[in-house]
């Protein structure tokens, strides 16, 4: 991953993220590090443009390694776990959701 993305591995990060959402906007990117369809998904976004990236904060999450990160986000957000998935935060609520082929950098940025 390159440093326009944060890494989340602890729990504790997603009480900040949901904070920090009344801010600016949270993307959370849950990649299975074992599936094609993640990969490709990834690669995708990677590709944002600077602009992009300086209207929100990306996070990426190893969900094989950090599952425990994952399933507190679907109870803390109220969305049904996906992989892989983007999830969108503005004040306090995931606005956005999408998995798998659905994962569309014209969509998310049409909710930014």
């Amino acid at each position: 991953m390159d440093n326009r993305w944060k890494i989340l591995t602890e729990t504790e990060q997603l009480k900040q993220i949901v904070s920090d959402s009344h801010q600016r906007p949270q993307v959370l990117f849950k990649h299975s590090t074992r599936c094609s369809i993640s990969t490709m998904a990834l690669n995708r976004l990677k590709n944002f443009s600077e602009e992009f990236f300086n209207n929100a904060d990306f996070y990426y999450l190893d969900l094989i390694a950090y599952r425990n990160i994952s399933n507190a986000i679907a109870e803390e957000l109220h969305v049904f776990h996906e992989s892989p998935q983007v999830i969108l935060l503005k004040d306090g609520e995931a606005i956005y959701d999408a998995s798998h082929m659905e994962i569309s950098t014209d969509s998310i940025l049409a909710e930014l």
